[in-house]
């Protein structure tokens, strides 16, 4: 009898992990990955540097921004930064404790399988915990309206612990005021757009000279040297159409047969850019501001009529001017007429130092979108400023939203982990051990803060599940600065409850998803790295 022959059903290049290689291996990438960000998590969270291969720095313990910067390769870990991006996307602050949570979530789940519980038993367990968390959470949260002092303790909590921690005072109040002045009501419900809040940043002076500017400012400076640099009671025309002579969209020849018909054709070409500015001039515009282009002839006679021009602005811009200064957008400069100007106090070229102009258009009257000006020593600073701010954005428009609030300070875990261990002793099966691991894992979070602070994980989450025992300790956390238990809303710490429906939410589907593969193949460079080094990094 000959020899049977090996059969190949995979090329050479395919790499295959099978079974409990498998999970084993996606859980130890989900755990580095959680690892490598819980230091930044909390006030007392330290920042991560990080530079990419052509030497830029970026400094931050924002989470999102920390995963997308570190180019993971591992499948499994890829998708722990997917949770972060939705988080992100979602709320824009807890993008930590979302991958914390999702790590920590398959690190009990390992402590099941090796006790040979079957991993689609796990994952009901914990789709049983998360639904469980959801209807508990709105039990725990605090209803709120739009009370500003509550919005600002939401902002602050959000800039805790990040660069803009100094200036938090002065930045939630900007924060707050922003997203109240561009926040419309509709059915009862609040709508906020952080699309109409721009970001715009400028070197020079200090985070405590950020402000708040009721208009929009743009990083353009006007087209002519010889325009005004200031214009008071501006009224403002916005084109999307260019102050161009158009060139015919086919191949046009033109014949010429004399200087006089070449004059001539150059004579007809500056009466039409002339009748342009002309028609600017009598809808009473003293600043144009185009999408498109403006012709060099056209921008001598808006100069010639003292009339301030910007162009090529983008459309997100233009459309911010719009909803700022009350102007319509306008398509055919011929349809341009009083009625479509739009009006500001003061439109002005600022210049600093040796950097390009900037235009400020400022004092809209009751404007729905508008400017933050954010300013700091350095490039870095700026950036981790501008990641703090956008946190406090999402949070204060997601608690306006939906009008929901939780307490920080790890009050909020412990209080859902408590009620969820209550009501997981009443299901039957192994599905009860799952729902108890899903507890331990909410548990993290306030055992993380108290370690990132240097106080005693063990002591200070014993006296925290002590005090959540008794009738008044729903809202009690770590007040990290004086390493003692307190009620966090009078605290102050305060968070929306979107963060934490959110981040629930995202860590326990990945999870489930990460739990229910028991065979990973990858052709090529998969990014697949034997159990001991899921992410190219070797072991901590």
């Amino acid at each position: 009898m000959t020899d049977k022959q090996p059969i190949f059903i995979l090329p050479e290049n395919i790499q295959r992990i099978m079974g409990r290689d498998a999970q084993r291996n996606n859980i130890m990438a989900a755990r580095m990955v959680a690892d490598t960000i819980k230091t930044t998590l909390g006030p007392k969270g330290m920042d991560k540097m990080l530079v990419n291969n052509i030497g830029d720095i970026i400094i931050t313990n924002d989470g999102v921004t920390i995963l997308e910067e570190m180019e993971i390769e591992h499948p499994a870990a890829k998708m722990l930064v997917e949770v972060a991006k939705t988080q992100e996307d979602a709320v824009g602050d807890g993008t930590t404790t979302a991958v914390i949570l999702a790590g920590k979530l398959l690190e009990n789940a390992e402590k099941l399988l090796d006790k040979k519980i079957h991993p689609t038993v796990i994952a009901r367990g914990y789709r049983i915990a998360a639904e469980l968390s959801q209807e508990l959470l709105q039990d725990i949260s605090t209803k709120i309206g739009k009370d500003s002092l509550l919005l600002r303790s939401i902002a602050s909590t959000a800039m805790t612990g990040k660069g803009a921690e100094t200036s938090k005072d002065i930045l939630s109040d900007i924060v707050v005021k922003a997203v109240t002045q561009v926040m419309e009501e509709k059915d009862g419900k609040y709508i906020v757009d952080l699309n109409n809040v721009k970001l715009e940043k400028r070197k020079g002076g200090g985070i405590e000279d950020s402000e708040l500017i009721k208009g929009i400012v743009l990083d353009k400076e006007k087209v002519h040297s010889d325009m005004p640099s200031v214009v008071k009671n501006a009224r403002i025309a916005l084109l999307d159409t260019a102050l161009e002579i158009k060139a015919p969209e086919t191949d046009t020849k033109i014949s010429i047969s004399s200087p006089e018909q070449l004059q001539a054709f150059l004579d007809q070409e500056e009466r039409t850019l002339k009748s342009m500015v002309q028609q600017i001039k009598a809808s009473k515009a003293n600043v144009v501001i185009c999408q498109k282009g403006i012709d060099d002839v056209a921008q001598y006679y808006l100069t010639k009529e003292g009339i301030y021009g910007l162009r090529r602005v983008s459309k997100s811009d233009m459309e911010k001017l719009s909803k700022a200064t009350g102007a319509k957008i306008v398509s055919n400069i011929h349809e341009l007429t009083e009625k479509e100007l739009g009006n500001a106090e003061t439109v002005e070229e600022v210049k600093e130092g040796s950097e390009e102009g900037v235009t400020y258009i400022t004092g809209c009257v009751n404007p729905k979108a508008l400017t933050i000006l954010i300013r700091g020593g350095t490039e870095h600073v700026i950036d981790e400023i501008e990641r703090a701010i956008k946190d406090a954005l999402g949070d204060v428009a997601a608690a306006l939203q939906d009008g929901k609030i939780v307490s920080g300070g790890g009050a909020v875990e412990t209080e859902l982990a408590k009620r969820l261990r209550e009501k997981g002793q009443v299901l039957k099966g192994r599905e009860q051990l799952a729902v108890q691991e899903f507890a331990s894992a909410l548990d993290s979070i306030p055992s993380i803060l108290a370690e990132n602070a240097g106080l005693d994980p063990i002591d200070m989450l014993t006296e925290l599940k002590a005090i959540h025992e008794t009738e008044k300790g729903k809202n009690f956390g770590i007040d990290v600065y004086n390493g003692k238990i307190e009620d966090m809303m009078i605290k102050g710490v305060i968070e929306p409850l979107r963060i934490k429906t959110q981040a629930i939410k995202s860590a326990s589907e990945v999870a489930m998803m990460l739990l229910r593969i028991d065979d990973v193949i990858a052709s090529g460079k998969g990014g697949m790295m034997p159990p001991s080094q899921p992410m190219g990094m070797g072991e901590e």
